[in-house]
């Protein structure tokens, strides 16, 4: 039978793609890519053009980048042991691959002699800064170091994929092994009848007695903000954050040695190529340049945030002892969440629960869709028929204002227990030009193909999955990210769609989360589900006037991410005397303490399961920071949209074709310039948040 890895069409067939495929069909790819990257190198009749090196290298690994993220998609969607097994046994190869092709001699001999010829003197400026980029990134990955050196780095780069994909399963395996389940009613006090219900069939769907919670967003966070038993929410606060941590139940599934090897690792990779730090190392090509910009970054909104923060905590603490005397005891960390939600309905009669009725997943998506269509001059349809990997997911395609077909994706809503936690965007295909003999090169591209995943509130019993405004903010944030990759216009796949600077690809998600916000855009679609009304005004004010309550601790929140994060890979001494030096889980945990809202227990270990840095060989290390750097340029950049119309057609047009239509063609700087007309202001964000 023919591997499907092996001939990806647009409709993926993940209804035949199985694990028996995987370990064959990417070899095979694989050993294509090495034909091919052996093939431009070694021709040294032909005179090099764009087409036979530059193009050809971009065309070489096309396949089975392709093949890849299907496989690492439904490792995370779909796993099971045999697949999990296949993926794990390929990834170091593929690994090998990538690392060993800016190693080549021959082939960057080639890239050299083309960018001396005459053709590159007219190529367009997309291309030329393809070639600019190409070369820098051979040298960044070590196309001048010696044989010796060379060598070396192969072995890093395979030792790295290895540990960072045992990483992320231990979390998976970690999260799914905790659950808690409660036979006595009493206990739920306080807990709204939405989540009573979700925790109800959990427990059925188990063939248990009782209310189920996991580890997984939806169960958690609720149980953590309304929960009145302080027990019960402080098990599963400790057990969230202790997963894979040296207190798990598994030893075997302790990230903390891998967390100190995928340092060590990612150290001796900056240092073989020149780099005083793996942050210097990564961020050379991002918005912030160096690690010690990133960390400036942080330092100024940590000093500028610290005086609201230190405020909101004795507000908070005055409240519970308003609430049950002055003996009180001091908030600890599985308290602040529940004492806030508390506080906030005390000073702004706003309950969060009240917003779930008018936000069902299906009015929630529609509602997504016409923003879009409204801002882009899309039209977002079904795709019936498309294959998928699991029942619950659904399948779309975009259509422009012209009737063509611009690009298609998928949508995974819901947790599963074969399926990892949090929320993501991905791309399968990257349209390019068409061809001219394509009869449909109307439009100039063929449509990309992508997808995004979330783990938010299940449907239960039957009725519609009903969403907080924090989950309605991540679908949001996460077809922000999509509508990058599909509205993409740039004829080269490696600067298209979401390839850009990790601290600007962020902006585009961001500045959608605004739109969850504003009246205009809520009455598109927040209907209440029983009743069809629409949301009550005087709830849309509350949402708003709510908007910057506890800001301070929200920012410091991912701002003690950010600082855990480059300084674990800049300040940590993994030889250090010091047991609290040398120890990864209570470096961290001192570095965080300080961003904390509650004074952190001894095993707190959050670090053991944060993804983010160490589910990757690169991911988000020693770039947290993005997430608040895009935020200012969100907040910015969002200010456009409130002052000439949050669904103006003509803003929408300009910001889908300066930034998402864009990619990486430009400098990211230049490409909000281009939108603003000016360069980001600073304090944009501390004045949406209310910091100023």
């Amino acid at each position: 039978m023919t591997n499907p890895l092996l001939h990806l069409d647009f409709e993926i067939p993940f209804d035949r793609i199985s694990a028996q495929h995987v370990v064959p069909g990417i070899t095979a790819l694989i050993e294509r890519v090495r034909e091919d990257i052996a093939r431009i190198g070694s021709d040294d009749t032909t005179p090099r053009t764009y087409d036979n090196t530059l193009g050809a290298l971009e065309s070489a690994t096309e396949k089975l980048e392709r093949a890849m993220s299907v496989v690492g998609h439904l490792e995370s969607t779909a796993t099971s042991d045999a697949l999990r097994k296949a993926y794990s046994e390929v990834l170091p190869q593929v690994s090998e691959l990538y690392s060993s092709i800016p190693l080549d001699e021959h082939l960057f001999r080639a890239l050299r002699s083309f960018a001396e010829t005459e053709e590159v003197k007219s190529l367009s400026p997309t291309r030329k800064r393809f070639l600019e980029k190409t070369m820098r990134e051979f040298v960044r990955h070590g196309a001048e170091l010696d044989a010796a050196g060379k060598a070396r780095l192969k072995e890093i780069d395979v030792a790295l994929a290895n540990a960072t994909t045992r990483f992320s399963q231990n979390v998976l395996d970690d999260t799914n092994a905790f659950e808690l389940t409660i036979t006595d009613e009493a206990q739920l006090a306080g807990l709204p009848e939405h989540a009573v219900n979700a925790a109800r069939a959990s427990a059925k769907a188990k063939n248990l007695d009782g209310w189920r919670f996991t580890l997984h967003a939806p169960s958690l966070i609720a149980a953590l903000t309304y929960l009145e038993d302080s027990a019960i929410r402080e098990t599963m606060w400790r057990a969230y954050n202790t997963r894979s941590s040296p207190s798990s139940s598994n030893a075997a599934r302790n990230n903390s040695p891998l967390i100190r090897e995928i340092v060590k690792l990612r150290r001796e990779k900056a240092r073989l190529l020149g780099y005083s730090s793996f942050a210097d190392l990564v961020l050379e090509e991002r918005m912030a340049k160096t690690g010690q910009q990133a960390r400036d970054f942080v330092d100024d909104l940590r000093a500028r945030t610290e005086p609201a923060f230190a405020r909101e905590q004795q507000e908070l603490l005055a409240f519970r002892r308003s609430q049950e005397g002055t003996d009180a005891a001091e908030l600890a960390p599985w308290d602040v969440a529940f004492y806030a939600e508390r506080q906030r309905k005390a000073l702004f009669d706003y309950d969060a629960e009240a917003l779930r009725p008018y936000f069902s997943a299906d009015q929630v998506m529609e509602g997504l869709f016409s923003v879009v269509s409204s801002l882009y001059g899309v039209r977002i349809e079904p795709w019936p028929g498309a294959p998928t990997w699991d029942p619950a997911v659904r399948t779309y395609r975009i259509v422009d204002a012209s009737g063509i077909w611009i690009g298609s994706f998928y949508v995974d809503l819901y947790p599963r227990e074969n399926k990892k936690g949090g929320a993501w965007m991905n791309s399968f295909i990257t349209g390019g030009p068409r061809q001219a003999a394509d009869a449909s090169n109307q439009h100039g591209f063929a449509p990309h193909l992508g997808l995004f995943c979330a783990n938010v509130s299940p449907p239960v019993d039957g009725a519609p999955a009903l969403l907080t405004h924090r989950e309605v903010q991540t679908l949001f944030h996460e077809f922000g990210h999509l509508m990058h990759h599909c509205l993409s216009t740039v004829d080269v796949r490696s600067l298209a769609g979401t390839s850009v600077a990790w601290d600007f690809v962020e902006l585009p998600s961001q500045i959608m989360e605004n739109w969850t916000f504003h009246p205009e855009a809520l009455n598109l679609f927040a209907k209440h589900h029983t009743t069809g009304d629409p949301i009550p005004d005087e709830l849309v004010q509350k949402l708003n006037r709510a908007r910057t309550f506890r800001e301070a601790s929200a920012m410091m929140r991912q701002l003690g991410f950010a600082h855990a994060d480059l300084t674990l890979h800049e300040d940590y001494d993994l030889e250090s005397d010091d047991p609290a030096r040398a120890d990864p889980v209570a470096f961290a945990r001192e570095a965080m303490s300080p961003f904390a809202p509650a004074p952190l227990p001894e095993d707190f270990a959050m670090i053991c399961s944060f993804g983010h840095l160490f589910a990757s060989p690169v991911g988000y290390a020693t770039g947290y920071y993005s997430y608040k750097w895009a935020e200012v340029l969100d907040a910015d950049a969002f200010s456009r949209f409130d002052r000439e119309g949050v669904l103006n057609r003509e803003v929408g047009e300009a910001f889908r074709s300066t930034i998402l239509a864009r990619g990486d063609s430009d400098d990211p700087a230049q490409l909000f310039r281009d939108f603003m007309g000016r360069d980001p202001d600073p304090e944009a964000l501390l004045k949406r948040s209310g910091l100023l």
